[in-house]
């Protein structure tokens, strides 16, 4: 029975010292918790009004949200009376163990965030990055996917990818097309021009700015070498490049153009 009491009397001192502290540090911890939610959704919609990607929105009211969270965590620590500066210290501790089995996530964690911040590319770029080409499907913190035009998805890490050359083929809104197309030496230079320009002006979607090019860019061993350059939207760039090459052929022999085949000479030494 005095046991009992004994064990009572120290429950009750207990409730009346530490109380106040679980009372209180609960109370932090919810008015906390709401007041980081504000902040985040507040983040959230000023960078929406910049328009700023959604990716990079997400990002970053997301790392303002864990450090504050991590700031009331120790704060709520503190309210409970547990020395923060030690806690600190083991967490700062266990961060670099971590920091330093982790190097490759963490390099690819910077590298999202770099891409992010400097946009080389954005969601439905067509990209050429570490050897591999295709259209940008997502942009995530450690890795960028890519579909290629075989409908393939590629994963590649954004600290490669952040640290390598980076081809944007979409950006500028409009691609050239580059195409050289070899005749024979018998045709007339003029006419071939006037030809291959109008196989290009044929084209629904070729843009009239900049303009179309057709000029000799060489002479080659069997042909004369002629650039045919010309400009679309990027929504347009296969379909209009497949129906040039096609339009090219038909009205080169349709003049009489000739396309020289390749030539070979085979030489038989005779015993």
């Amino acid at each position: 029975m005095e046991n009992s009491e004994k064990y009572l009397q120290i429950a009750k001192d207990l409730i009346f010292e530490y109380g106040p502290r679980i009372l209180a540090a609960l109370a932090l911890l919810l008015i906390g918790l709401w007041v980081i939610k504000i902040i985040t959704r507040g983040i959230r919609k000023a960078l929406r009004k910049r328009d700023m990607e959604e990716t990079l929105q997400r990002f970053l009211a997301n790392l303002v949200g864990w450090i504050l969270k991590i700031m009331l965590f120790i704060a709520v620590l503190s309210q409970l009376g547990i020395e923060s500066t030690s806690f600190i210290a083991v967490l700062g501790a266990a961060g670099l163990a971590v920091g330093l089995a982790l190097q490759g996530s963490l390099s690819n964690f910077a590298g999202g965030v770099l891409i992010m911040l400097f946009r080389p590319f954005k969601v439905g770029d067509v990209i050429n990055a570490q050897g591999e080409l295709g259209s940008v499907k997502e942009i995530e913190i450690f890795t960028t996917k890519l579909l290629t035009p075989q409908n393939r998805l590629v994963i590649i890490p954004n600290g490669a990818l952040s640290n390598g050359t980076i081809t944007n083929y979409t950006a500028e809104g409009f691609q050239k097309i580059f195409l050289t197309i070899g005749v024979s030496y018998d045709a007339d230079i003029k006419q071939t021009k006037e030809v291959l320009m109008g196989a290009i002006q044929k084209q629904d979607n070729v843009l009239s700015d900049p303009p179309p090019l057709v000029e000799v860019s060489g002479l080659g061993d069997s042909s004369v070498d002629f650039a045919v350059r010309c400009s679309v939207k990027n929504e347009d760039f296969w379909p209009v490049q497949f129906n040039l090459i096609a339009t090219i052929k038909d009205e080169l022999d349709a003049a009489g153009i000739e396309i020289p085949y390749p030539h070979q000479v085979e030489i038989h030494k005779e015993g």
